[in-house]
C-alpha cells in the first residue's frame, strides 16, 4: 500500500442499519453535517423518529453501510436489506476481531471495522443524541488488506460526525478497550454489588465517588456480557492486571494510579502521509486524525517532555 495519491472524491451517502443510541445518533450528527442518510431498523418507532430527524427510511442501502446494531446480531443484520454491491461497509461494534471473523470474511476488502468511544449507559431510540460523537475517538480499523480508499470513507464519516479517527488494527483495538472499556464495566458491576451486599446504609451514604464508579453498570447486562465475552481473552489478561494492581502496598497504588490520572494531556500537530504504516504509528503512539487532506491526514500527537 502505497502512501499517494489518493484523489478526494464527493462524499458517498450514509445508510445506517440500526437506529438505536449510536446509529441513531450518528444518523442524525450526519444529517446535521449535511450527508444524505438513508437507514433502517426493525422497530418502527425508531424508524419513526429517525425519519422525523430528516433520514430517508429505506432497505436500499449505498455509499458507507454503517452497522449499528449489538454484536450478537452483527453477522445478519443485512439480511432483508440491498445493498449496493459496491457499498463500503463499517460498523460500531464494542469488539473488533469476532465481526472481522464475520462481516469482514463476508465483504473483504469493503469492509472496514469500526469502534466510537462514547456512548452512554441508556439504549434505544429515545437515547438518541447527535453531539453524543463531538471530540470522541473513534476507532477505524486498518488490516494489512485492507482497502486505503475504503478505509478513508469510513474516515470520512467519523470526522463528519464530529469524532476523531485512531488508526489501528482489530487486534490492538480488542486489547486496548479491554483496559478501558471492558474491565472497567466489570469493576463497575463488581462494585454495585459488592455495596448492594453492605447494606442499605452503605447504598443510602453514596456519593459522588461511587456514582461515577459504577454509572456503566447501569448498561443493559445483555449488551455488556456481550461486549465482554466477545472479547474474552484480552478482557481476561487486562483484568489480570488490575488484580495484579490491587495486590501493591495501597500507597503505592494510590500514587502510582494518581500519577496516570493527572498525566500531562498537551498535544501538537501532526501532518503523516496516507500510508497504511504511518497511519497505524499515529495511531499506536496516542495520536489522531482530526482532518483529511489530499494526500495526508492532519491530527495530533501527546506533547513529549
Amino acid at each position: 500500500m502505497t502512501g499517494f495519491p489518493v484523489p478526494t472524491m464527493p462524499a458517498p451517502p450514509v445508510g445506517v442499519v440500526g437506529l438505536g443510541q449510536l446509529g441513531g445518533s450518528l444518523a442524525a450528527a450526519l444529517v446535521r453535517a449535511g450527508r444524505p442518510v438513508s437507514g433502517w431498523d426493525t422497530d418502527p418507532q425508531a424508524r419513526e423518529a429517525a425519519a422525523a430527524r430528516g433520514v430517508r427510511i429505506t432497505r436500499d442501502l449505498s455509499g458507507v453501510v454503517v452497522l449499528a446494531v449489538p454484536l450478537p446480531a452483527m453477522a445478519t443484520a443485512l439480511d432483508g436489506l440491498t445493498v449496493d454491491p459496491d457499498a463500503t461497509v463499517t460498523d460500531v461494534g464494542s469488539v473488533k476481531s469476532p465481526v472481522l471473523g464475520t462481516v469482514g470474511a463476508a465483504f473483504g476488502s469493503r469492509f472496514v471495522g469500526g469502534h466510537p468511544m462514547c456512548g452512554t449507559e441508556h439504549s434505544g431510540h429515545e437515547a438518541v443524541d447527535p453531539d453524543l460523537f463531538d471530540g470522541a475517538r473513534w476507532a477505524v480499523c486498518l488490516e494489512p488488506d485492507t482497502d486505503l480508499s475504503r478505509w478513508l470513507r469510513v474516515t470520512e464519516v467519523a470526522l463528519d460526525a464530529g469524532a476523531e479517527v485512531v488508526p489501528l488494527t482489530a487486534a490492538e483495538h480488542d486489547d486496548a478497550v479491554a483496559a478501558v472499556s471492558h474491565v472497567p464495566h466489570l469493576l463497575a458491576a463488581a462494585l454495585a454489588a459488592a455495596a448492594g451486599e453492605a447494606g442499605p446504609l452503605a447504598l443510602a451514604l453514596a456519593a459522588g465517588s461511587f456514582r461515577d464508579a459504577t454509572r456503566v453498570a447501569g448498561s443493559e447486562p445483555a449488551f455488556v456480557t456481550a461486549m465482554v465475552e466477545g472479547n474474552a481473552a484480552p478482557t481476561a489478561e487486562a483484568l489480570a492486571r488490575v488484580q495484579a494492581q490491587l495486590g501493591r502496598p495501597w500507597p503505592e497504588l494510590v500514587t502510582a494510579g494518581h500519577a496516570v490520572a493527572t498525566r500531562p494531556t498537551a498535544q501538537r500537530s501532526v501532518r503523516a502521509p496516507l500510508d497504511r504504516a504511518a497511519l497505524l504509528a499515529l495511531g499506536r503512539a496516542g495520536g489522531v486524525v482530526t482532518r483529511r487532506l489530499a494526500a495526508f491526514v492532519e491530527g495530533r500527537l501527546p506533547q513529549e517532555g
